[in-house]
């Protein structure tokens, strides 16, 4: 990227995340030299273009100030342009969920823009300003990295202020307290947990990602369960982990369960069912039968669950009922901004559902 590019996209993402607010004065040329290293001519050809493109204006003798976009975004609405990010797109649940929104969408003749953020805070921040540079009607998004801190507040306020409605689904920012639809993980969590207690299971590992809030939810509910049963918590059956490291930790950490010198649990509680099929894969390394030596429990009832030749007890998902609930949604909240009325809106939470197959069963 050349250096006035460069320049031109910082001020760009000033305007877009609220740092520079409509008519207020950017800062000096000067200021703008000291601040990139670069001469007065880079910054001119930086902020003039900004100037043609309509991010900024000049007043004579004042100096350069944020133009209001918010005036350019309503001369633009209703185009029925309508974005949704998930954290993924094309593999395991997503496909479905963004199924069921694009086909009631579409039926109403809204254009679908898909994004991911591949579960990344700086993905999530430029499609934020990509589509903040659009004219976009609603959003739907899946927080990404939920759990964890987030720089990016700023682009959903700037959306507020804009009058541009989202909503969030599977995973939300509580912080912002945005509309959404949720599975109740917690519950689902403890189903998973309580269905291996019943079974007469007393050794119980759980493996959750705790960098978004369905995985936190999902522990939070597998200890509930067994403090309601009152049944104590080995520590070492506790398994946490970052995206970063879901291909490896899990195994590794199911390796030295496998491996210790005391006995190994009878029951895995997994975040969801893409990780009890790599489980599962280590089971069959140490000559381990499901449910046989060790019962397991996934969670999504995704596609996963019944291509393995032991087929998944898992927690169901909504998936293209959530993504049509999401799409309903969105619509109402956009006709309800450009008639300017002032209608009760619920968010949805999704009861946990156990499909019982035949990974589990009762221990004597």
């Amino acid at each position: 990227m050349t250096k006035y590019n460069k320049i031109k996209q910082e001020i760009k993402s000033k305007i877009l995340d609220g740092s520079y607010v409509p008519h207020q004065k950017i800062s000096s040329e000067n200021q703008l030299m000291k601040e990139f290293g670069v001469s007065r001519h880079t910054i001119r050809v930086a902020v003039g273009e900004l100037v043609t493109d309509g991010w900024l204006y000049r007043e004579q003798g004042a100096g350069t100030f944020c133009a209001d976009r918010s005036i350019q975004t309503i001369s633009k609405a209703g185009n029925k342009n309508i974005a949704i990010i998930t954290t993924y797109i094309s593999d395991y649940i997503f496909p479905s969920i963004i199924r069921g929104a694009e086909s009631y969408l579409s039926e109403l003749g809204y254009q679908v823009s898909l994004y991911s953020t591949n579960n990344d805070l700086e993905n999530e921040k430029k499609i934020l300003e990509k589509i903040l540079e659009q004219p976009i009607d609603g959003l739907i998004i899946e927080a990404t990295k939920s759990s964890v801190s987030n720089s990016n507040f700023n682009y959903y306020f700037n959306l507020e202020k804009l009058n541009i409605p989202y909503i969030m689904i599977n995973a939300i920012y509580e912080e912002l307290d945005p509309f959404c639809l949720l599975m109740d993980d917690e519950k689902g969590g403890f189903t998973q947990t309580e269905h291996l207690i019943q079974q007469g299971h007393s050794s119980i590992a759980g493996f959750f990602k705790t960098d978004d809030s369905q995985g936190v939810q999902r522990m939070k509910g597998f200890i509930k369960a067994h403090r309601v049963n009152n049944m104590p918590i080995n520590p070492s059956n506790l398994i946490t982990y970052q995206s970063e490291e879901k291909f490896s930790k899990p195994i590794l950490e199911l390796q030295k369960l496998l491996n210790g010198q005391n006995e190994f649990p009878t029951g895995l509680v997994c975040y969801n069912d893409e990780l009890a099929l790599m489980l599962l894969d280590v089971l069959r390394e140490k000559k381990l039968h499901v449910p046989d030596d060790i019962s397991i429990v996934g969670y999504d009832d995704s596609f996963l669950a019944s291509v393995s030749e032991v087929k998944l007890t898992t927690i169901k998902h909504p998936k293209s009922r959530m993504g049509e609930d999401a799409a309903k949604m969105i619509v109402d909240l956009i006709e309800n901004e450009r008639k300017n009325e002032t209608l009760l809106f619920n968010s949805i939470v999704y009861k946990p559902e156990l499909v019982i197959r035949q990974s589990t069963r009762t221990v004597k």
